[in-house]
């Protein structure tokens, strides 16, 4: 099932990149749990412990340009425009790529041990923590970041769920939320986001792309379209069982 996950957000990496692959524009992210981004002419990965930098200058022959040590049980790894956002299990790391081969720390944040998706947009940061077997501690909770500083990011928002884990942008007004069901709150006073509606669909991750909506669980892919002008009318278009 696995690698039938992978290669799903891979497929869906590669539409959401620039069709022309001479363009120094292109970009490609998974969901909030993916572990690698594309930035022009590279591409980032996190493993256990590093973030690593490849060059697709030559197409042909992808190079291995630099890693940089992060820390231990790093999981995920989110790309806006010249910043990376990592999460560990232990906190939100920020990086800047202004020069992409060599990718600098800007600013990091520290929580209790618990599995770290996290998103951003130009001013915040949403940071979901979930306990499981694997994640230990009892932490399930959205944490909002004000990042207008990169250098200086702040806690201002917190709120238990269940057992939160991917999460995804939809406009510049909604925030995605996969707990035991897909929560969906309106960002746009962060300090206090809002639960305006939600899917019956339990899941673990969201890509977002236009009003496209993919929503991954452990069996089945389920594809939905979302109206931007009325968030409670979503309609299921298609879905994958494994």
């Amino acid at each position: 099932m696995k690698k039938i996950i992978f290669f799903f957000l891979l497929i869906v990496t590669i539409s959401c990149s620039n069709s022309d692959s001479a363009s120094n524009d292109s970009t490609g992210q998974g969901g909030s749990l993916a572990v690698f981004a594309l930035k022009g002419n590279y591409l980032y990965s996190v493993d256990h412990m590093k973030l690593n930098v490849f060059s697709l200058i030559d197409g042909e022959k992808p190079v291995k340009v630099n890693d940089i040590p992060i820390g231990f049980d790093i999981e995920t790894l989110f790309s806006y425009e010249d910043n990376l956002f990592i999460g560990s299990r232990n906190g939100m790391f920020i990086y800047s790529i202004s020069n992409p081969e060599n990718p600098t720390k800007l600013s990091s944040v520290r929580h209790f041990t618990a599995c770290d998706p996290v998103i951003a947009n130009s001013t915040h940061s949403y940071v979901t923590l979930n306990s499981n077997t694997t994640c230990g501690n009892n932490s399930n909770v959205l944490q909002v970041y004000d990042t207008k500083d990169l250098k200086n990011p702040k806690l201002i928002h917190s709120r238990n769920l269940m057992q939160p884990k991917g999460i995804g942008f939809y406009t510049a007004k909604y925030l995605l939320v996969c707990d035991d069901v897909i929560k969906i709150f309106n960002i746009e006073n962060p300090v206090e986001p809002v639960l305006v509606h939600s899917i019956d669909k339990n899941c673990f991750d969201v890509i977002i792309r236009d009003n496209t909506l993919f929503a991954i669980g452990n069996k089945g892919v389920y594809r939905y379209k979302m109206n931007p002008n009325d968030i409670k009318d979503i309609q299921l278009e298609s879905e994958t069982n494994f």
